[in-house]
C-alpha cells in the first residue's frame, strides 16, 4: 500500500478506481504550429467530467500537457534574460518544481549545475517561469513549488536527440538521488513538460508560455487526473516524461518488485557500467503506477530500445491462446515473455518522445479510445468523442484503437 493509504477495518482506499481523461493532437506531416498546443488545451478542458476535485471545487487532481520544445519560442525568450541557446536540439530543458523555502532552493539549484559540470555538459542558466498563482484554488496555492526551467549546453562529441537525452537523463537520476525536496517533471532536448494540481481550465491560464503564440509544437499529449491510486499532488499530475495513462495497472507491485529483483543482472551497452549505477534504480515506487511504468519505458529506451517496442514488450497483446497472430508475432512475443512480464489493467496509453507520438490499448479493449485523421495533416485522438469540433467534411478517416494493437505517428 502507498504511503498516504490507510486502512479502515476491510475497506481499504487502494480499491479507489476510476478513469482519467486523455488526448492527444499530432500534425502528421512534423510541421509545428501553436494552433496543435491551443487545441490540445482545448480538448483537455472539454474533459472536465474526467477530472477530479476537491469538495471546494477550485483546486483539481492534476491536469499537464507535454509537447516538443519549441525552439521559435525558446530561443526569443532566453535571448530575452541573456542565455544563448544556439541551434535547435543544441540544448536540453529542464522543468523543476523547487521548495519554497530559499536557501534549500538555492542549494538544490547550486547542486543541480555541479552535476551537469561533472557529467562533462555545460549549464547555461535558470529560468523562472512566469505563472499566474491567482487562478489556483487554495490548497494548490499552499503547496505550490517554486517553477523554475534550467538550460543545459549540449556537448560537441555527442549526437542529438536520443544520445543527448540518455546524458540528460543520468543527470536526473543523479540529482533525484541526492537531493530530496526538489521534482524534475522533464529533463530533455525533445519534449517538455508543464503541469501542476489544476482544474483542467487552469492550465492554460496559469502557464503564460502556453498562451504565447510563438509556443509551437507538432506534438501535443494532455492529461487530466482522476487520482485513483495516490493523493492529488503536483509531482503527480501527469504526464510524466514519455507517457500519459488512463486507467490502472493492476499489477503494479509485481512488476515494480520484478523491475527491481532484475537490477543485479541488467546490463545496458549503451550505459557503461558507472552510468547503469547511477541511474539505478530503475522505478521510483513512491510514484503512481503510471509513473513507475512511465520510469520503465524511460529505462528501456535509454538502454538503447525502441519506444514502440517498450510498450509492446510492457503492454503486450494477448498472444498465447490467440489463433490470430502470426507465428512470428507469437515467437516475437513469447521471446520478450522471457525477460518482462505483462504490465496489466484497463488502461489506455499514449506516448511519445518529440520524434513519434503513439497510442495503445490494454489486451481487454476496457479504457476505449478514438481518433480523426483530418485533412489537414491532423491526427486527433481523446478518450471521448467530440472533444473539438471538426466539421465532418475535413475529417478523412475516424477510427478507434483496438486492444492489443498500436497505433503510431512518426
Amino acid at each position: 500500500m502507498g504511503e498516504n493509504q490507510v486502512q479502515q477495518g476491510l475497506y481499504s482506499q487502494s480499491f479507489e478506481h476510476d478513469n482519467c481523461g486523455i488526448g492527444a493532437v499530432v500534425n502528421i506531416k512534423g510541421r509545428k504550429d501553436h494552433q496543435i498546443v491551443a487545441d490540445a488545451l482545448k480538448i483537455v478542458e472539454q474533459l472536465e467530467h474526467r477530472a477530479g476535485k476537491d469538495a471546494e471545487g477550485k483546486t483539481g487532481d492534476g491536469v499537464g500537457i507535454l509537447t516538443q520544445i519549441s525552439h521559435r519560442f525558446f530561443s526569443r525568450v532566453c535571448q530575452e534574460i541573456g542565455i544563448e541557446l544556439g541551434g535547435e536540439r543544441e540544448y536540453g530543458i529542464g522543468m523543476f518544481f523547487f521548495p519554497q523555502n530559499e536557501l534549500k532552493r538555492s542549494q538544490a539549484k547550486k547542486m543541480f549545475e555541479i552535476i551537469v559540470e561533472k557529467e562533462g555538459m555545460k549549464f547555461l542558466g535558470w529560468r523562472e517561469v512566469p505563472t499566474a498563482p491567482e487562478v489556483l484554488g487554495h490548497k494548490a496555492r499552499e503547496c505550490m513549488p517554486v517553477i523554475c526551467q534550467g538550460f543545459v549546453k549540449k556537448p560537441e562529441n555527442i549526437a542529438a536527440g536520443l544520445d543527448f537525452d540518455r546524458k540528460l537523463y543520468v543527470v536526473r537520476r543523479v540529482f533525484e538521488q541526492s537531493n530530496d525536496n526538489t521534482y524534475v517533471p522533464s529533463l530533455s532536448s525533445r519534449t517538455i513538460v508543464y503541469k501542476g494540481m489544476f482544474l483542467v481550465g487552469q492550465l492554460r491560464t496559469f502557464f503564460k508560455d502556453l498562451q504565447d503564440a510563438e509556443y509551437d509544437s507538432a506534438i501535443a499529449i494532455v492529461h487530466s487526473r482522476f487520482s485513483t491510486n495516490t493523493n492529488p499532488s503536483w509531482e503527480r499530475a501527469h504526464p510524466n516524461r514519455f507517457i500519459v495513462h488512463n486507467g490502472e495497472i493492476n499489477t503494479i507491485k509485481g512488476n515494480a518488485d520484478k523491475m527491481l529483483a532484475r537490477e543485479e543482472t541488467m546490463c545496458a551497452p549503451r550505459f557503461s557500467a558507472d552510468d547503469l549505477t547511477k541511474v539505478l534504480p530503475v522505478v521510483n515506487t513512491n510514484g503512481s503506477d503510471s509513473a513507475m511504468l512511465d520510469n520503465t519505458l524511460e529505462f528501456l529506451v535509454m538502454s538503447g530500445m525502441e519506444l514502440p517496442l517498450a510498450v509492446m514488450i510492457t503492454i503486450p497483446e494477448p498472444w498465447a491462446h490467440n489463433d490470430t497472430i502470426s507465428q512470428e508475432g507469437r515467437d516475437f512475443y513469447q521471446y520478450y515473455a522471457t525477460m518482462m512480464e505483462p504490465w496489466d489493467g484497463p488502461a489506455s496509453i499514449l506516448f511519445s518522445d518529440g520524434d513519434l507520438m503513439g497510442a495503445v490499448l490494454d489486451r481487454n479493449g476496457l479504457r476505449p479510445s478514438r481518433y480523426y485523421i483530418t485533412d489537414d495533416d491532423r491526427l486527433i485522438l481523446s478518450s471521448e468523442v467530440g472533444v473539438l469540433e471538426i466539421s465532418a467534411e475535413h475529417i478523412l478517416k475516424k477510427e478507434r484503437l483496438h486492444p492489443g494493437k498500436m497505433l503510431l505517428v512518426d
